[in-house]
């Protein structure tokens, strides 16, 4: 890790004069949070209602999956394209005309009552949903001066990261007191009080329309169509048995050539969509790389920990909310805090403390046993969001410092995308590791406990004893003491997989703190123009 720092272009040099702040800059900042929250929590806040949903539809479970992955799909196509459409229509009428479509489909979500529909409806929200949290960013990045970027990105991060780890507690409620239509419903209040802080305080920019005549459009399909098909790829693998689908190879046979064909065609053309040079900045790279291990540890767990509540101790979706909601509280009283500790420390420590309270929250998760249910968890959730704030907050300004403002949209998209890519790699990973290491602990336990094994006779036969006391036949209590035994193998193998899982969480937040000791340190508390 190097001490000096690069020198930073004149206009950000520590002359220049600090910039005054507005009440009105601050509103649009707080304004446009709120949209990235909205959409944010959109993301997860169907998890908890996906059930009672189905049953309303009439889907199956692999249909009902589509509801979440359209929004996912929409979302993460449209994230890379947010600069350039809001340069080419106008940031101000973009925004507006998309909070205004977010809202409707919310709405038509919660009416929806067939499979096809709710898809689709799905599908548009996260597409209008998926412009409001690079362009949130976008916003504090121009609106602030380089010292109050840290206390703009403390808000942003509140929607970054408070947003999924609430989602499923909020969701869960919602849908209990009052049906899964509210969950969508949710985003009218907000969503009108956008609309008015965006139409009023958000000035006017004027439209390029002729980036439309000469846009990359080539770049664009071959982008869409790269991502669309990896985010399936990523969804849906795991419930289709990855490649033994056929659907499941050809998604990533086209995700791979059209990503291919997006980044050639991106590096080659005059004027491209979106500026894939930013990862030739050391700091933008490194950046980006942990911000894809935070995307896989802060989504992952969040997929993780209601299925091992629900499948090993029979949680229902109060009970585990009520267990994740400590990985949300905990992050409103120490985002203030870190701008502050920001102005005194490197940020490149901050960071590292954030991934070892990171780590140290998944390392006392293993081993895991019987007795670790909802309360043994609360440590852990806590410590990780204490943990989380050292690492978004302090990784975004490293990321974004010394970038020209022209390139600010474009950063603010390629940075929110791959953390939005970790956390479907984290999920996809962790559900497919999942199988794969209960069906090792299950044949290496079954080889263990041999039928002819002594241990275990007397386990059985033991057991045979007791259901023979209670009024079963010899032969019944025979095939029930085997199912017992059978049973707790099975659930033991469950235990040693999910363990597993989260040690491999460690391991890959771990991997992002290699990837910090790459950046190079930078100056905090001076200013540049944005504008």
């Amino acid at each position: 890790m190097t001490t000096a720092s690069k020198h930073l272009p004149a206009a950000n040099s520590s002359t220049t004069p600090e910039r005054h702040v507005s009440l009105r800059d601050w509103i649009i900042v707080v304004g446009a949070c709120l949209g990235a929250f909205m959409a944010i929590l959109d993301i997860q806040i169907t998890n908890s209602s996906l059930a009672d949903i189905q049953g309303t539809l009439g889907a199956t479970i692999d249909e009902g999956s589509w509801i979440s992955t359209s929004y996912l799909i929409a979302e993460i196509i449209v994230i890379p394209l947010s600069a350039w459409l809001s340069r080419a229509f106008g940031l101000k009428n973009f925004l507006l005309f998309n909070t205004v479509l977010f809202v409707i489909f919310s709405c038509l979500c919660g009416v929806a009552r067939d499979l096809s529909s709710m898809i689709f409806f799905r599908a548009v929200q996260g597409f209008t949903g998926g412009v409001l949290i690079p362009l949130a960013m976008q916003l504090i990045l121009q609106k602030l001066p380089l010292s109050k970027h840290p206390i703009g990105l403390a808000m942003f991060g509140i929607s970054a990261t408070f947003a999924p780890a609430i989602g499923p507690s909020l969701g869960g409620w919602i849908t209990d007191n009052y049906g899964w239509p509210f969950v969508f419903y949710l985003n009218i209040i907000p969503g009108i009080l956008l609309v008015a802080v965006l139409g009023l305080a958000l000035e006017k920019s004027e439209a390029q329309l002729d980036l439309l005549k000469k846009g990359d459009w080539f770049g664009i399909m071959f982008m869409a169509v790269g991502l669309g098909c990896l985010e399936t790829f990523l969804e849906e693998g795991n419930r289709k048995d990855w490649l033994g689908s056929d659907f499941i190879v050809r998604m990533a046979v086209i995700a791979a050539v059209s990503l291919t064909a997006a980044l050639i065609i991106e590096l080659k053309v005059k004027n491209p969509f979106i500026e894939l040079r930013l990862f030739n900045k050391r700091n933008f790279a490194f950046a980006a790389i942990a911000n894809l291990t935070v995307g896989a540890g802060l989504y992952g767990p969040t997929y993780l920990l209601p299925v091992y509540l629900s499948q090993i101790h029979g949680y229902n979706a109060a009970q585990i909310g009520a267990v994740m909601i400590w990985f949300g509280i905990p992050q409103l009283f120490v985002n203030p805090f870190v701008p502050i500790l920001m102005q005194k420390f490197d940020s490149r420590l901050l960071i590292f403390f954030g991934i070892a309270m990171f780590v140290t929250g998944f390392a006392i998760n293993i081993p895991l046993n019987n007795d670790f249910s909802g309360p043994q968890f609360v440590i852990p959730q806590i410590v990780r969001a204490i943990g989380l704030p050292f690492i978004f907050i302090p990784l975004s300004g490293v990321a974004t410092a010394g970038i020209e403002p022209s390139k600010l949209g474009s950063a603010s998209a390629l940075y929110n995308m791959t953390r939005n890519l970790g956390g479907s790699f984290g999920i996809a990973g962790v559900g497919m590791l999942l199988t794969q290491r209960e069906k090792f602990h299950s044949q290496f336990i079954g080889e263990s406990a041999s039928i002819y094994s002594q241990a275990l006779q007397e386990r059985i036969n033991t057991l045979v004893g007791s259901l023979v006391t209670k009024g079963s036949s010899l032969e019944l209590a025979q095939q029930q003491a085997v199912a017992i035994v059978d049973f707790s193998i099975r659930k033991q193998a469950n235990l040693l997989a999910f363990s597993d899982c989260f040690f491999i969480f460690a391991i890959v937040l771990s991997l992002g703190g290699l990837a910090v000791l790459c950046l190079e340190k930078t100056k905090t508390g001076v200013s540049h123009e944005m504008h």
